[in-house]
């Protein structure tokens, strides 16, 4: 059994964990509160402007030059991880490592092989664990974090799709913690180039489609072209704030378990130390006891 001094230096230790973890719960649940409010704020925005691109293609029909659309045979993949630049959140940045090395593996399995398969790390904790692995990550972006707005993000969109149109990769998918609640956090996929035709729903094999007659100023390829980018810049905007609102959630039901922890092991180190001390102090009355017997005797 440890000594008396062992046990008071590892309860010390613990309750200043404990303090450290309980501050970090309330700074993540602080910044959770501003984070999930963006995020649901901003979803019925990109429903929105998703189903309006979607109405308007299906009605104008297929427009002549739309490279985002390209439907050519695929030579090059990119896979965009989104992770953070900060641990102790749980399983957050494994769960979007592992997922975008299934999707690499599983969609790209050949091309991989050949080295033809290149990673875009968003967040440190990503290109961390991806370098290490010897993957090959084609660029990095640590900074985007700092100061999330939708101006960076549309560069970072834009560069994906000149690099799309220059041929340099002929499809790109983006892996990210999609935001549920403060406790859960889904693993999304979401294929961002080239743009598929919307899948008919199979719940409704029977329903009627509904022709809208659009009257298009100037034109149905001029809107077309303005709302594809549009559109997907606003995909790779909503990832991101996605996976910010799902680490904040992350570290903070992580430090939560953490701190609870840190408590049942302080009160389990108690006890041992009481029990310890009242040994102890027997010990310090049983040979008290021993010496006087042996004066008197």
């Amino acid at each position: 059994m440890a000594n008396l001094k062992e046990i008071r230096i590892r309860i010390a230790s613990v309750v200043s964990t404990r303090q450290i973890t309980s501050a970090m719960k309330m700074v993540a649940a602080a910044k959770l509160k501003k984070a999930q409010d963006t995020i649901v704020n901003f979803r019925p925005y990109a429903r929105k402007m998703q189903e309006i691109m979607v109405n308007v293609a299906s009605a104008a029909g297929n427009v002549d030059g739309n490279v985002y659309a390209e439907d050519r045979d695929c030579y090059n993949a990119l896979v965009v991880v989104i992770t953070s630049n900060r641990g102790l959140c749980g399983a957050f940045n494994s769960n979007a490592i592992k997922e975008g090395i299934r999707t690499a593996e599983s969609k790209y399995g050949e091309l991989l092989k050949r080295g033809k398969v290149h990673f875009y790390t968003i967040g440190k904790k990503g290109y961390d664990t991806l370098s290490k692995r010897n993957l090959p990550v084609e660029q990095q972006d640590f900074s985007i974090f700092d100061d999330l707005t939708y101006d960076k993000v549309a560069t970072i969109a834009e560069s994906l799709m000149d690099d799309f149109k220059s041929g340099k990769y002929d499809s790109i998918d983006i892996v990210y913690n999609g935001f549920v609640n403060a406790a859960v956090q889904k693993v999304t996929v979401q294929h961002f180039l080239p743009l598929l035709p919307e899948e008919e729903p199979e719940a409704k094999p029977k329903s009627k489609k509904v022709h809208t007659d659009y009257i298009y100023e100037p034109s149905k390829e001029f809107i077309i072209k303005e709302l594809i980018p549009q559109n997907l810049k606003m995909l790779v905007y909503q990832a991101l704030l996605d996976s910010v609102a799902s680490e904040h959630g992350a570290r903070m039901t992580s430090m939560h378990q953490a701190t609870d922890n840190a408590s049942q092991l302080i009160t389990d180190l108690t006890l041992q130390y009481n029990k310890a001390r009242q040994a102890s102090i027997t010990n310090e009355l049983v040979e008290i006891v021993s010496g006087a017997e042996a004066l008197n005797g």
